[in-house]
């Protein structure tokens, strides 16, 4: 069974930075496809950022440019560096994972295609 532990949220001003990090364990082989969602009050959970095996990124419209997905070469963890944040982009932020990838990018970003879910690590902007 996998489990994913995230860290590293926290509260930044407007225009600062954070990154998260996501430990992968409990798998018999690393997952093939990671990545990041978050979800804020009231809202439905979106896609940020996927990363597959292959390396190849996917990232929401709204992080383009902001947002660096990445992973340790052992591929037991998952990091999120944010940077330039808003205050859109508070809520809490998670990091998933499944067996293999969805080919287009609108599937990687939705949430129903991964079955593994960290408890979650807050994100908070202010202005």
């Amino acid at each position: 069974q996998v489990q994913l532990v995230e860290s590293g949220g926290g509260s930044v001003q407007v225009g600062g930075a954070l990154r998260l990090s996501c430990a992968a364990r409990g798998y018999t082989s690393p997952p093939k496809c990671m990545g990041w969602f978050r979800q804020a009050p009231g809202k439905e959970r979106e896609g940020v950022a996927v990363l597959d095996s292959d390396g190849r990124t996917t990232y929401a419209d709204s992080v383009k440019g902001r947002f660096t997905i990445s992973q340790d070469n052992a591929k037991t963890s998952l990091y999120l560096q944010m940077i330039s944040l808003k205050p859109e982009d508070t809520g809490m932020y998670y990091c998933a994972a499944n067996a293999i990838c969805p080919g287009s990018d609108g599937a990687r970003l939705s949430r129903i295609w991964f079955p593994y879910w960290g408890q979650g690590t807050q994100v908070t902007v202010s202005s």
